[in-house]
């Protein structure tokens, strides 16, 4: 008996501790976590990733009296949820943000701040189009093989007044005469926001100077001309700018112009190709992260008007359009939701203390009269080029040739130019070996073009009215002409 009283308290016993041990493992601590505690938005608004909410009981997001947010899932029970958040457009001109609320009915609250910054600027985006792929089909690579010889129409539209510069407008017989004379590609630097706002407090274009611009584009495209055009130096609103204090409000003006420029041109063909800006100073990996950001505001802005410009191929620039900075810093082109309708750029100028610095010595260099092998002059050796020549500029192309081009990127070259100093440009600062100077001149620019060719660039040559009289429609510089045109060969 006593034994049998044994078993039954041990069995007692066993039973209890098991109803203790599944009363124990019910009881979990309450849980709740969220995946993400900020989700920021653009101006013109759009969907977050995906959310992720784990709990061990029901709970809600409150969302009350935020109608500018959408949530897919507000609420959910025990178990893993995925949930997100869209953003509607930000037309009041301020940034605005709200918290979220995420409550478990087992005690547990998480949150998440939702921001979205504002618009600056009203937009421009009035009349969207659906995509219209007619005539759009060529990629970068393509549209960049079609592009056979370039020119600038330089310091002529990118002026404070078109033309004052070089005292000469564009006119339809010049573009073609130019046409004529080989060229089937112009790169037209163009101000928008120094001297041709309307309203600068809304960055807005004026309609006459979009007009006229629109016109130059057609005596272009009309010649089967493919065409650049881009937002030039204009002062520098860009350009000096690429900096944490300054991208909120660089951002909000391109897109303000962008959509202004796109919409304008939007019925045009592949002909007519997009350029963010000109030469824009970064120096490090954090300012060209700026500056892709600036790239992805202009491609977004170009897309969203819709029409031809869903499909339109559109030029990046290169930090300082330095072929060297570009292949160092450049490692990843700015995001475009279309696929290969990128071309990158950069200029050349090497060496700039002969190809710009034509007032004499400055501070920064020496001036330089003589370049390239066979042109070194003995009566002013110190005027000689050194360090600077053949090898370097077979470098920077090789660079260019091997980051991009070798990997189905297309890159144009801009701007490059060599500068004849005659007594009609620089009456105070004369070689004293002309022949050597002449031809040290001729050779860089057939040189450059030879290089930019074999290495797949295509050349755009900056042009500003010493190559061509643009009132007469005849060439100026008969041997600089043959020059560029012996190195397209």
């Amino acid at each position: 008996m006593k034994i049998k009283h044994f078993y039954k308290i041990l069995l007692l016993l066993i039973v209890t501790c098991f109803s203790v041990s599944c009363s124990n493992n019910g009881d979990e601590a309450p849980q709740l976590s969220v995946s993400v505690k900020t989700v920021s938005f653009e101006p013109e608004g759009g969907t977050s990733g995906e959310i992720t909410i784990d709990a061990n009981s029901t709970w809600t997001i409150a969302n009350s009296g935020t109608s500018w947010l959408q949530i897919t899932k507000t609420s959910g029970n025990n178990g893993t949820t995925v949930t997100s958040i869209t953003a509607l457009s930000n037309e009041s001109g301020l940034a605005r943000s709200v918290i979220l609320n995420v409550e478990a009915d087992n005690g547990q609250a998480r949150r998440i701040i939702v921001t979205q910054t504002g618009y600056l600027y009203p937009s421009y985006n009035l009349t969207p189009k659906a995509p219209d792929a007619t005539d759009m089909s060529s990629t970068a690579v393509q549209l960049a093989a079609k592009m056979k010889m370039g020119i600038n129409f330089g310091n002529t539209m990118e002026s404070p007044v078109e033309g004052e510069w070089v005292n000469s407008k564009i006119t339809k017989e010049y573009v073609k005469f130019v046409k004529e004379k080989g060229f089937n590609a112009v790169r037209l630097p163009t101000g928008w926001v120094w001297s041709h706002l309307s309203d600068s407090d809304k960055m807005k274009i004026d309609p006459a100077w979009l007009a006229r611009v629109k016109e130059v584009v057609q005596w272009c495209v009309e010649n089967d001309m493919y065409v650049i055009l881009n937002s030039h130096g204009d002062n520098g609103w860009l350009e000096n700018n690429v900096t944490p204090e300054k991208k909120e409000v660089i951002n909000q003006k391109l897109r303000a112009i962008w959509q202004q420029i796109a919409t304008t041109m939007r019925d045009f063909d592949e002909h007519l190709i997009f350029a963010g800006t000109n030469e824009p100073k970064a120096d490090t990996p954090e300012q060209m992260e700026i500056l892709n950001s600036y790239h992805e505001t202009f491609i977004k802005a170009v897309r969203s008007t819709g029409g031809k410009n869903s499909y339109r191929v559109l030029v990046v620039q290169g930090p300082h359009t330095d072929p060297n900075k570009t292949a160092t810093l450049m490692t990843t082109l700015p995001k475009d939701e279309i696929p290969n309708k990128l071309i990158v750029e950069v200029h050349d100028y090497t060496p700039a203390t002969f190809t710009l610095l034509n007032d004499g010595d400055a501070s920064w260099g020496k001036a330089i009269y003589y370049w390239g092998t066979g042109n070194h002059s003995t009566i002013e050796p110190d005027r000689n080029a050194t360090g600077e020549e053949e090898s370097l500029i077979d470098t920077e192309f090789k660079r260019i040739k091997e980051n991009f081009i070798d990997k189905g990127i297309p890159v144009i070259l801009g701007e490059y130019a060599s500068w004849r100093r005659t007594a009609a440009t620089n009456s105070k600062y004369l070689p004293l070996d002309m022949d050597k100077h002449n031809q040290s001149v001729n050779y860089w620019a057939k040189y450059v073009t030879k290089q930019a060719r074999v290495n797949g660039v295509v050349p755009f040559w900056w042009e500003i009215g010493f190559l061509f009289d643009r009132k007469n429609n005849v060439i100026l510089d008969q041997a600089m002409y043959d020059n560029i045109i012996e190195g397209y060969k």
